[in-house]
């Protein structure tokens, strides 16, 4: 079974980096222009909270539905319950390492489908290519929690967005 873990550490407190994750927009931060994402339902992240979108790979359409589990102060696991993956889980981890500096650990574990939707998770899900993708993230993240200052963890980060 394929794993995969990328760790990085933002200059903000735990509770803020769990406060922007827990926003609606996080994910649409968090997700690279050039693979073209439409969001069809994305829950404010809870327990049970789901997330559809599908992101667009030149023509190529992939769907995606996820679910929201172990939500918390420390992180929180989406589960794929539709996708391009037979399976696909992804943990992430807020750890605090002083007042005003966390890291964030993403530890992902799926495995392929077989036939043709294998070889396409084999490519999409290439070591190299998650590891471009967890670097867009982490800075995505460095980013959106720069700009939000101490306000996210008011709970004012909507009013920041508009």
């Amino acid at each position: 079974m394929p794993e995969f873990t990328y760790q990085f550490v933002v200059d903000a407190p735990q509770e803020q980096v769990r406060a922007f994750h827990h926003s609606s927009l996080a994910l649409k931060k968090l997700t690279p222009p050039v693979m073209f994402p439409r969001f069809h339902r994305v829950d404010p992240l809870g327990e049970g909270s789901i997330s559809e979108f599908t992101l667009w790979l030149g023509p190529i359409p992939i769907r995606w539905r996820a679910v929201h589990s172990d939500v918390g102060p420390h992180g929180f696991t989406d589960t794929q319950a539709a996708g391009p993956a037979a399976t696909w889980q992804h943990t992430h981890s807020f750890t605090p390492l002083a007042p005003a500096r966390t890291r964030v650990d993403e530890h992902i574990v799926f495995t392929h489908k077989r036939g043709l939707p294998g070889l396409l998770t084999r490519f999409l899900f290439a070591r190299i290519n998650l590891t471009l993708l967890f670097a867009y993230r982490a800075w995505a993240t460095r980013r959106a929690l720069a700009r939000m200052g101490p306000a996210a963890a008011a709970g004012e980060e909507r009013a920041a967005d508009g």
